[in-house]
């Protein structure tokens, strides 16, 4: 059978594939795009969506429980965590639904199998119907990522979960452990300890969701205690031993190891680059940790081949993955995009409470020399949180005190992570803090507090 001829070929439909698909085919190119399990990748059918539909839920649920304060009343609150589950994936299927209705409009040629590259500019893909050839001068891989597996900790789907178990499981969990304390470990700890079960976080490094600034950590930790969450920071899971009815992890802390009882853990220790079976090695890509090394382009050195999203490294963000697919694609259309800056994409982790951050944390600004003001502002002092029930919670800035360049910022607590974008913009923006200080916040709003924040680093908060 003769080969199919296409402008550009993605491989994998995830957030980064499907939005450099349909970016090409919108810049006048024939693009085909291969995907081996579903349209929307990991992020639309196993992560970002589905977890925020639990979390959502979780979220109601706590909510109920509070209708005294709003001088509601809710009897015989409950929840059917089968039921929960059920509309998770609904959301998902929907969304995974859309992405294909989507590439169908933009005239994407789909095919479904797995890809490898048996040469430069060859496609080949084992269908289910046998294998298909694919040639296209501009090939871009956006084969995702997976959960590492670390020895001794893989997930067995009974008793040690991944994230998939996590999303639907096999069980309700009453003693919970969660190894690690990223943005994945911990939205899974927020979700089910609102539930009821008794968890328990160990988190390697010396503070939980340490990628964030060191305030904000601590901020976080008080709370996940408040709620009833057992933090263990500075800790290791040395092993697990595995029952039937249940798991007993021998966890060292300060040198020495204690045994904690519990029925189910989440182990959620990062995730690795799917860079494997490919054909890349010899093709001549570069390999870093099983991330595809990569130029601020995402092209891997090899003519015609790019990489984005989370095969090509961190920020390991699905935002981050769609950018370099728009970039890549109008590169490959005879463009001349900007290329997508690591430092300039934000963070969001969907917990309670939320945690939302762009740009460097306060040490980080200092570590490079960076002359510094610090802004902060609590959420007591802002009438909509307040009016919200949600008064617990932090905006703070970092500014370069020469310039008043806005280097970054950090927040904690209710919908935080539909605040930070208005930082993102005004770091693009390039703005100063004079330029924020002079923009009119409307009132009550949560963003008020961004406003507050910029005017406390210096010195002139008004309502705190």
């Amino acid at each position: 059978m003769a080969a199919k001829s296409f402008d550009m070929i993605v491989i994998g439909a995830g957030p980064g594939g499907y939005v450099a698909a349909i970016r090409g085919a919108q810049l006048g190119l024939k693009v085909a795009v291969i995907e081996r399990e579903n349209l929307g990748g990991i992020c639309l059918n196993w992560g970002c969506i589905p977890t925020k539909a639990l979390l959502r839920s979780a979220e109601v649920f706590h909510l109920m429980h509070r209708a005294g304060e709003f001088g509601l009343s809710a009897d015989k609150i409950g929840y059917d965590l089968k039921a929960v589950v059920k509309r998770s994936r609904a959301v998902a299927k929907q969304l995974s639904s859309g992405v294909a209705h989507l590439l169908k409009k933009n005239k994407v040629t789909v095919v479904m199998g797995e890809a490898t590259l048996p040469g430069k500019g060859r496609v080949a893909v084992k269908t289910d119907t046998g294998t298909e050839e694919l040639t296209a001068p501009a090939i871009v891989l956006a084969t995702g990522a997976r959960a590492r597996r670390l020895p001794g900790l893989e997930p067995d789907g009974k008793r040690v979960w991944g994230y998939r178990h996590a999303l639907q499981p096999p069980h309700e969990p009453k003693k919970l452990l969660v190894i690690g304390s990223g943005a994945i470990g911990i939205e899974f700890a927020s979700f089910f300890n609102t539930l009821g079960a008794e968890t328990t976080v160990v988190e390697v490094m010396d503070r939980v969701l340490p990628v964030e600034d060191e305030e904000i950590s601590k901020l976080a930790k008080k709370q996940f205690e408040k709620q009833g969450m057992t933090i263990r920071e500075g800790a290791t899971v040395k092993q697990l031993d595995r029952r039937a009815d249940g798991v007993t992890a021998h966890v060292e802390q300060g040198g020495k190891v204690d045994k904690i009882e519990v029925d189910t853990v989440i182990s959620a220790v990062g995730i690795v680059g799917n860079v494997e079976g490919l054909g890349l090695e010899e093709l001549g890509v570069k390999i870093d940790r099983t991330h595809v090394v990569t130029d601020d382009y995402c092209r891997t050195g090899v003519e015609g081949l790019y990489a984005i999203g989370d095969v090509a490294g961190a920020p390991w963000l699905a935002h981050k993955a769609s950018h370099e697919g728009v970039m890549v694609a109008e590169l490959i259309a005879g463009g001349h995009p900007h290329p997508v800056k690591p430092e300039a994409i934000a963070g969001c982790t969907y917990c309670s409470p939320q945690v939302a951050s762009v740009g460097l944390t306060e040490a980080q600004a200092r570590d490079k020399g960076y002359e510094v003001r610090v802004g902060r502002f609590p959420f007591i002092g802002n009438g909509k949180a307040i009016a919200l029930g949600e008064s617990e919670g932090l905006v703070k800035t970092v500014f370069d005190a020469k310039t008043g360049e806005l280097l970054g910022a950090h927040m904690i607590g209710a919908e935080v992570t539909e605040l930070i974008q208005g930082y993102v913009v005004g770091r693009k923006l390039e703005t100063t803090e004079a330029d924020l200080m002079e923009a009119v916040f409307p009132h009550p709003t949560l963003s008020e507090m961004m406003h507050e924040s910029v005017l406390d680093a210096w010195g002139r908060a008004i309502h705190f």
